[in-house]
């Protein structure tokens, strides 16, 4: 019986290291143990393996060149719009020109006159009459005026120069260009627009009518005349700022000729801005129902006295020669007159 007993004990303690060893020594099968822990002993969970964490992988600009599995694909660039900005265009320049009158005398008073006037190096040059003293003839007019002002004829054909390369010399007839052969001296010496008598031409802002106001002209001198009725469809025509009569005859003067009323034509009315003229040798501005009229007659040939003031006459001079200067833009116009030692007598402005 105890012999028995022993046999048991010696089973269960060899049962027992069996077991043992199994929790303790694992194997490379596939038995699963779980070893019930004492009263005495603390729980120990499994330590898992922790998987290793995947590196991020590394893009390089070379890689992306020259691999084409790592290449990745990028959105075309959207260009940001450009607004559509007015391009810059530059106002256009300030037009000058010179107003000469009653000059042709071909002595030293034309030559300081002439001389001023190129000083200010104008664009070109108007006149308002009586051209070649004494009476218009071909033998005199290359010295009245070529000697003086060559470089603005074109085409010039005298002798004292070239000339220039355009026409920027734009003369009216006088009293005085009439008297030899009806003015046929004046007509041979310039190329003209038109008839060459009474023209038209534009500059920059300005439109310039040049009128024939002796009273041998053909067309007419009064305000029903030929000359009249094209002046007037010309201006009620023209869509430049600003609008120029030119003539040798003052309609407005309190000089020694004093006023021709004959050229006394609705000019304003027709939609003129000014009106020049000579015929006195003074200079005179008026300003006659609003419409300013300029006397400028100091160019070089005698000059006159004033006789009874005008009513409408704001300056008036006659202590020296001289000439105009004009600058116009297309919002003003500067009327500035100078004696021939460059002092300045007189300025106007008119403004749109």
């Amino acid at each position: 019986m105890l012999r028995r007993i022993y046999i048991l004990i010696f089973c269960l303690a060899l049962a027992t290291i069996l077991v043992t060893g199994c929790a303790t020594s694992p194997g490379t099968g596939s038995l699963t143990t779980w070893v019930e822990a004492t009263p005495t002993t603390q729980a120990v969970a499994p330590t898992l393996p922790v998987p290793p964490t995947a590196a991020a992988p590394e893009i390089t600009l070379a890689a992306l060149a020259t691999s084409p599995a790592s290449q990745v694909e990028l959105p075309e660039p959207t260009p940001s719009e450009t607004p559509n900005l007015p391009a810059t265009v530059a106002p256009p320049q300030p037009v000058r020109f010179a107003v000469i009158g009653d000059f042709g005398s071909g002595d030293h008073n034309e030559g300081d006159v002439a001389d001023l006037v190129k000083s200010w190096n104008p664009d070109f040059i108007v006149t308002v009459g009586d051209n070649n003293y004494p009476d218009g003839a071909a033998d005199t007019i290359d010295d009245r005026v070529g000697q003086f002002y060559q470089e603005y004829i074109a085409p010039y054909q005298g002798q004292y120069g070239p000339g220039a390369d355009q026409p920027r010399f734009f003369p009216v007839l006088g009293n005085h260009d009439w008297n030899t052969a009806k003015g046929q001296a004046y007509l041979d010496y310039f190329s003209l627009p038109g008839n060459e008598r009474y023209y038209d031409f534009t500059w920059g802002p300005v439109h310039f009518f040049m009128l024939s106001s002796d009273s041998r002209e053909p067309d007419g001198v009064g305000s029903k005349s030929v000359q009249a009725q094209w002046l007037q469809e010309r201006l009620t025509a023209s869509q430049l700022p600003w609008k120029l009569v030119m003539m040798h005859h003052s309609a407005y003067s309190s000089g020694t000729h004093g006023s021709v009323d004959w050229m006394r034509w609705p000019f304003q009315e027709w939609g003129a801005d000014a009106v020049l003229a000579g015929h006195d040798h003074t200079y005179e501005r008026l300003s006659i129902d609003g419409l300013p009229y300029f006397v400028n007659g100091l160019g070089g040939g005698a000059i006159y006295a004033f006789l009874d003031k005008l009513d409408g006459s704001q300056v008036r001079y006659n202590d020296d020669y001289g000439a105009m200067l004009v600058t116009a833009s297309e919002q003003n116009m500067v009327f500035e007159f100078f004696n021939r030692s460059g002092e300045l007598i007189d300025q106007f402005e008119l403004q749109k």
